[in-house]
C-alpha cells in the first residue's frame, strides 16, 4: 500500500494516467470508472492506479471525515459483480491535521479488457474514457499474452463451427456488453469473442471456456464438462439407484435446467401455517444455498479432469463433489475468507449469465440459509486432495413436521411415552410400532391407530401438537401408502383406522 510520504506527494502533483484525485464521496459511477481504467492500464506501465478521496484538484484536503461506512462502500466495489474480471485493489485511511483521505489502490489487470457494466473504461493521461476499438484491441493481445489458466487457452482442435453462435448473440453478448457499445460493434464475432476471453486470434480458435459454456458438443473436446446425478436409496451408495440424470451440453443452457431441477426436485418446498392469514416455507433442502453450492462446484472445477461434477442425493443428505481440490491462494486453514479462481474467464460469465450475484459472500449465506432452514451447516471435505467434496444435510424441520413421509429411511425404534400435556390419560400408553418409510410423527399416529383400533384427525392434531393441516397431510400420505384407511365421520372429524380392520371405533 501506499505510504504517507508518497501520498503527500501525489496531492501536489498533477493527475495522470494512473492518478484521479475528487472532494466527491458519492460519485460511485465515477469511482467505479476510474478503478475499470487503473485496472485496464492502457499504456502497459505495470504501474499501480491511485483513486484519492478527499483532496481537490489543486492538491488541497476537503475535510473529508472517512467514516467505516465510506470504506465499506469503496471496498464493496472489488467483488460487487459489476466490474469483471474483479479488480485487485486495496482500500486505505489516511488522517491529517486537515481532514482525512481515502486511498483505492488498484493493481493492473492480468486479463484485461476489464469491463463496468460492459464498457471498457481507459485513462490517456488525466482524461478518462470508454476504450476505442484500437485500444481495445492492444488489451486483447495484452490479455492472451498473460494466459495462463485452462480455460483462458486455446481449444487447438475446435472451430467458430463447434460454437453456437446464435446463443452467444441471444444470451450472452446483450448481458456481457452495453446495448449502444453492442449495437456499434461492427467487428467479425471472432474479434467480438475475443475482446471477452472466448476466442484466441493466434491460433484461429475457440477457448477452452467457449467450449465449456458456448459449445454444441463440449464433451467432443472436455470428456468430464457435464453434471450427473444421482439419486440413492438408502444411506450410501450400495443402496439402488432411484433416479438419474446427466445434464450435458453448453453451460448456456444447462444452467437454467439445472436451477429449475433444484427448485423443482430437489428443494421441495411446503407451506407451514403460522398463523390464520400468514405462512412460511420449509424446504428438504433450501434452493438457494443447495444452487450456489452447485455452481460454485461448476465454477470451480477442474475441467482439465474427465471426472464429472458429482450431485448425489441420499435419505438423510446431499453430497456434492467436484474434480479440483482447493486452488492457489486458498487453503483449508483460510477457507472461506480467502478466495482464488482456478476458471476465471467461467466464473464472469456465470456472474454475467445472473446464476452468481456477488463474488465472496456465497459460503457466508449458504450457510445461514441453512441453519434458518433446519438443516445445519455445510460441512466441507478437504481430505480427497484433488477433489472438493461439500455436504448438506437434510432439514430436520422439514422432517419432523412430516413432510418426510416419501422419504425412504433405516428403521427406527420409539419406545416413548405420550405425556399429560396430550389430551387425555387414555393416551397414556407405550407404544413400540415402528413402520418403514414413516417420519416420528407418522409412527406415533399409526401406533395409536393400532393400539385403540382407529383415530381421528383431532386426535391426531393433539396427539402430535402440529396444525390441521399438517395432519391432514400426514393423514393422506397414510391412506395413499395403504396403511391407513377412512371408516366414516362424526361431525368435523373423520375416523381411520389400521388397512385390513373394519368397524372399529
Amino acid at each position: 500500500m501506499i505510504t504517507k510520504p508518497k501520498l503527500q506527494k501525489l496531492f501536489s502533483d498533477t493527475e495522470s494516467y494512473h492518478v484521479e484525485r475528487t472532494k466527491s464521496t458519492t460519485d460511485m459511477d465515477k469511482f467505479c470508472q476510474a478503478i475499470c481504467a487503473f485496472s485496464n492500464d492502457l499504456p502497459g506501465s505495470g504501474k499501480v492506479g491511485y483513486l484519492i478521496l478527499g483532496v481537490d484538484d489543486k492538491g488541497k484536503l476537503s475535510g473529508l471525515k472517512v467514516t467505516d461506512q465510506l470504506l465499506l462502500q469503496i471496498s464493496n466495489i472489488r467483488s460487487d459483480g459489476n466490474i469483471l474480471p474483479q479488480p485487485v485493489m486495496t482500500v486505505e485511511k489516511f488522517s491529517f491535521d486537515d481532514g482525512d483521505v481515502l486511498v483505492a489502490e488498484v493493481q493492473p489487470s492480468k486479463l484485461p479488457p476489464v469491463r463496468y457494466r460492459g464498457r471498457v473504461w481507459v485513462r490517456t493521461g488525466p482524461r478518462k474514457s470508454i476504450a476505442t476499438e484500437a485500444e481495445e484491441k492492444i488489451l486483447i493481445e495484452r490479455r492472451i499474452s498473460n494466459m495462463h489458466t485452462f480455460d483462458a487457452m486455446p481449444c487447438l482442435d475446435a472451430t467458430i463451427e463447434d460454437l453456437d453462435v446464435s446463443i452467444i448473440k441471444r444470451e450472452y453478448l446483450p448481458k456481457a456488453i452495453a446495448e449502444d457499445v453492442l449495437s456499434e460493434d461492427k467487428r467479425p464475432i471472432e474479434e467480438q469473442l475475443a475482446s471477452l476471453g472466448f476466442y484466441d486470434l493466434r491460433h484461429n480458435c475457440p477457448t477452452n471456456g467457449a467450449i465449456i459454456l458456448f459449445g454444441k458438443n463440449p464433451e467432443r473436446y472436455l470428456h468430464g464438462s457435464y453434471i450427473q446425478y444421482v439419486r440413492f436409496k438408502g444411506l450410501d451408495k450400495a443402496g439402488d439407484i432411484i433416479n438419474e440424470y446427466k445434464f450435458s451440453g453448453n453451460l448456456c443452457k444447462e444452467l437454467a435446467k439445472v436451477d429449475t431441477f433444484i427448485e423443482t426436485s430437489v428443494a421441495q418446498k411446503r407451506p407451514i401455517p403460522v398463523s390464520v392469514l400468514r405462512e412460511e416455507t420449509v424446504s428438504k433442502y433450501p434452493y438457494w444455498a443447495t444452487r450456489e453450492l452447485l455452481m460454485n462446484a461448476i465454477m470451480h472445477r477442474d475441467y482439465q479432469s474427465n471426472a464429472p461434477v458429482q450431485f448425489y442425493e441420499y435419505d438423510d443428505r446431499i453430497e456434492v463433489q467436484n474434480p479440483g481440490g482447493l486452488y492457489g491462494k486458498v487453503s483449508r486453514e483460510n477457507f472461506p475468507n480467502v478466495s482464488d479462481y482456478r476458471n476465471p474467464v467461467i466464473a464472469e460469465a456465470i456472474k454475467i449469465l445472473g446464476y452468481v450475484n456477488r463474488f465472496s459472500r456465497g459460503v457466508y449465506r449458504v450457510q445461514r440459509e441453512l441453519e434458518e432452514n433446519g438443516n445445519g451447516k455445510a460441512t466441507f471435505d478437504f481430505s480427497l486432495v484433488t477433489a472438493f467434496r461439500v455436504i448438506e444435510n437434510i432439514s430436520q424441520k422439514y422432517f419432523e413436521l412430516g413432510f418426510g413421509s416419501d422419504m425412504i429411511v433405516s428403521e427406527p425404534s420409539f419406545d416413548y411415552q405420550i405425556t399429560p400435556k396430550r389430551p387425555s390419560e387414555r393416551h397414556m400408553k407405550t407404544i413400540n410400532a415402528p413402520i418403514k418409510g414413516l417420519s416420528p410423527r407418522q409412527q406415533k399416529i399409526v401406533a395409536y391407530a393400532q393400539e385403540h383400533g382407529s383415530v381421528t384427525n383431532s386426535i391426531c392434531q393433539e396427539l402430535t401438537g402440529v396444525s390441521k393441516r399438517t395432519v391432514t397431510n400426514d393423514l393422506t400420505d397414510l391412506v395413499n401408502n395403504g396403511i391407513l384407511q377412512k371408516n366414516g365421520t362424526s361431525g368435523s372429524n373423520i375416523w381411520y383406522e389400521p388397512m385390513g380392520q373394519s368397524g372399529a371405533k
